[in-house]
C-alpha cells in the first residue's frame, strides 16, 4: 500500500511539472509574440530602413545559432530549473533592453540576451528527461500546441497594447510574462528532470564543459545524428526561403493588405497547432517513426510542386494544408529521433544542435530568398522545394 501510495505521489509531481512547463511554453510564446509586434513599429519610429532591419533579424538569427546548443549542453550539466531560469532571465532582459530602446545601436543591443533565449528548447528537454521515450514525439507534438496558442494570443495582446498604450509598453508587458514564468520555474520545477543515475555522471562536470567544442563534435557524428540533421537542413531550407520572404509574396504576389496577412498566419498556426498536438500522436502509434519520415518528406515534394502553380490566395490555402502537415510532423518526429541518438545525460545538447540547424536556417534563407523573388519570381520557391525534398526523399529510402 505503501509503495502504491509513493507511485501516485510521484505521477501527481510528473503530470504537475509538465503542465507548468506547457504553461510556461506557453506563456514565452505569448510574450515572444508580443514582441515580435512591437519589434517592426518601433525600428520605423528609430528610423531604421528595410535593410538595416533585415541586419537586425540576421543578428537574431547568428546569436540564437550559437546559443542553442551552449543552452542544451547547460541544461544536461546543471539541470532543467537552471536551464529555464536562464531562458526566461534572457528573454525579460531582451524586452526590456528593446523598451527602453532609444536608437538604432540599442536594438542591436537588445538583441543579445537572444543568446540563450531557448524557452521551447528546455521545454523539450523537460518532456525528453520525464517522458516514455516510445512516447517523445507525441509529447513534443503537444508541447508544440501550446507554443501554438501562445503565437495566436500573443500577436493580439500586443496589437491592443501598442493601439491603447505604446510600442514600449507591449515590451514592458512581455518582460513581466517572463518574470512570471522565472518565479514559476524557480518554484515549481525540480532542480534536475534526469534521472538519479544519470546526474551523478554530470556531478564533476566544469562551467568549461559547456563550450566543450570536442563534445559537440562527437555528438554530431554518432550514429544516424548527422543524417537526421543534414534532412533537417535539406527540407528546412526551401520553407526558410519560403518564410523569410512571405510577408513580400503576401504584398506584391497576392496583394493582400496587412489585416489579411494576419488571417492567413493565423491560418496556418491553428493548423500546425492540430498536426502537432493531435496528428502527430495519432501517426506515432499507427506508423514507425522511418515510415513517418518518408511519408512527410513526399507529402512535401507533392506539396512544394502545386505551390509552383499557386495563382491567388485560395489556392495558396488549400496547398499551405499538405504542406504544413510535412513539415510540422517531420520536425516532430526527427526531434524525437535525434534524442535516442545519444545518451540520455546529452539529449539537451543535442536537442540544442538541432535548433542550431534551424537557426542556420533562418540566417541564410533571406538573402537566398531576396535574390530568388527577385531574378525568377514566386514559382521559384515551389520548383526549389519540389527538387530538393524529392532529393531528400530519394536519400531516405536508399538509407532507411
Amino acid at each position: 500500500m505503501h509503495e502504491q501510495h509513493m507511485i501516485k505521489i510521484a505521477g501527481r509531481k510528473f503530470h504537475k511539472v509538465i503542465l507548468v512547463t506547457h504553461f510556461n511554453v506557453f506563456l514565452y510564446a505569448t510574450c515572444f509574440w508580443i514582441q515580435q509586434g512591437v519589434l517592426p513599429y518601433l525600428s520605423v519610429k528609430l528610423g531604421v530602413d528595410q535593410v538595416t532591419f533585415g541586419y537586425l533579424q540576421t543578428v537574431f538569427a547568428v546569436v540564437q545559432l550559437a546559443g542553442g546548443p551552449l543552452f542544451g549542453r547547460f541544461g544536461d550539466l546543471y539541470g532543467s530549473r537552471a536551464a529555464m531560469s536562464l531562458a526566461f532571465i534572457a528573454c525579460a532582459l531582451n524586452y526590456i533592453l528593446l523598451g527602453f530602446a532609444t536608437s538604432i545601436p540599442l536594438l542591436f543591443i537588445s538583441r543579445l540576451p537572444s543568446l540563450f533565449m531557448h524557452c521551447m528548447q528546455g521545454g523539450q528537454m523537460i518532456v525528453t528527461d520525464l517522458g516514455d521515450s516510445h512516447q517523445r514525439a507525441d509529447a513534443m507534438g503537444k508541447l508544440g500546441l501550446s507554443y501554438g496558442v501562445g503565437m495566436v494570443v500573443g500577436p493580439l495582446i500586443g496589437g491592443i497594447i501598442i493601439k491603447t498604450f505604446s510600442e514600449e509598453s507591449a515590451a514592458f508587458v512581455a518582460c513581466a510574462g517572463s518574470l512570471v514564468s522565472l518565479l514559476m520555474v524557480q518554484t515549481l520545477i525540480p532542480a534536475h528532470t534526469k534521472k538519479q543515475h544519470i546526474r551523478q555522471n554530470t556531478e564533476t562536470a566544469q562551467a568549461s564543459d559547456v563550450f566543450s567544442l570536442k563534445k559537440f563534435m562527437h555528438l554530431i557524428l554518432m550514429p544516424g545524428a548527422l543524417f537526421l540533421l543534414l534532412v533537417r537542413m535539406g527540407t528546412g531550407l526551401p520553407i526558410g526561403i519560403f518564410q523569410s520572404m512571405f510577408s513580400r509574396v503576401a504584398l506584391d504576389a497576392f496583394h493582400l493588405a496587412a489585416d489579411q496577412n494576419g488571417y492567413l498566419m493565423s491560418y496556418i498556426g491553428v493548423m500546425s497547432m492540430i498536426v502537432q498536438g493531435v496528428g502527430v500522436g495519432i501517426l506515432t502509434k499507427k506508423f514507425s517513426e522511418n515510415s513517418i519520415l518518408k511519408a512527410s518528406t513526399m507529402i512535401l515534394v507533392f506539396s512544394y510542386s502545386l505551390l509552383s502553380f499557386v495563382s491567388n490566395v485560395w489556392q495558396l490555402c488549400l496547398v499551405c494544408l499538405p504542406l504544413v502537415i510535412g513539415l510540422t510532423t517531420q520536425n516532430v518526429v526527427i526531434t524525437s529521433a535525434l534524442t535516442r541518438t545519444v545518451s540520455e545525460a546529452d539529449t539537451g545538447a543535442m536537442i540544442g544542435l538541432n535548433m542550431a540547424v534551424n537557426s542556420l536556417v533562418r540566417t541564410v534563407s533571406p538573402t537566398i530568398g531576396g535574390y530568388m523573388f527577385a531574378a525568377y519570381g514566386f514559382p521559384s520557391f515551389g520548383y526549389f522545394g519540389s527538387v530538393v525534398c524529392f532529393i531528400v526523399t530519394l536519400v531516405l529510402f536508399w538509407k532507411i
